[in-house]
């Protein structure tokens, strides 16, 4: 582990192709993603939400927490879910009586499902091309 990250908990979440390096520990408030402000990195406010929702299931604020975290692959969305998943991992790896409540919102739940390939013969993975009798 990089030394400048000694005492922050590690986890990591996967969305799709996004996955997500997550380091947090107790804090000042700092959140950090791709070294750039979360609200920057992620503008849009449903995001946001969503990046949030297991501090407020936990019933813990996020200025009470450092988060330093590195996403790669995928898109946006993609990528602020596996976040989601990396922080809910975090808090409960942190404090095991969050758990319970973090596993009934459904938030330590891997979303598995990934995008069906393209098939031979097909417009996409399951349109066919356009079909013309005459």
């Amino acid at each position: 582990m990089n030394p400048t990250l000694a005492g922050y908990t590690h986890t990591i979440g996967r969305r799709k192709t996004s996955t997500v390096r997550l380091y947090m520990r107790p804090g000042q408030g700092t959140f950090v993603v791709n070294r750039r402000p979360w609200k920057e990195y992620f503008p849009q406010e449903i995001l946001q939400l969503e990046i949030l929702k297991p501090f407020e299931v936990a019933g813990l604020g996020v200025e009470k927490f450092d988060l330093i975290a590195y996403a790669e692959g995928g898109g946006f969305r993609g990528q602020a879910e596996a976040l989601r998943l990396a922080i809910a991992r975090a808090i409960s790896k942190m404090d095991d009586s969050k758990r319970p409540f973090l596993r009934k919102a459904g938030l330590l739940t891997v979303d598995s499902r990934q995008v069906e390939r393209k098939h031979y013969g097909h417009k996409k993975a399951r349109r066919s091309f356009q079909f013309s009798k005459r």
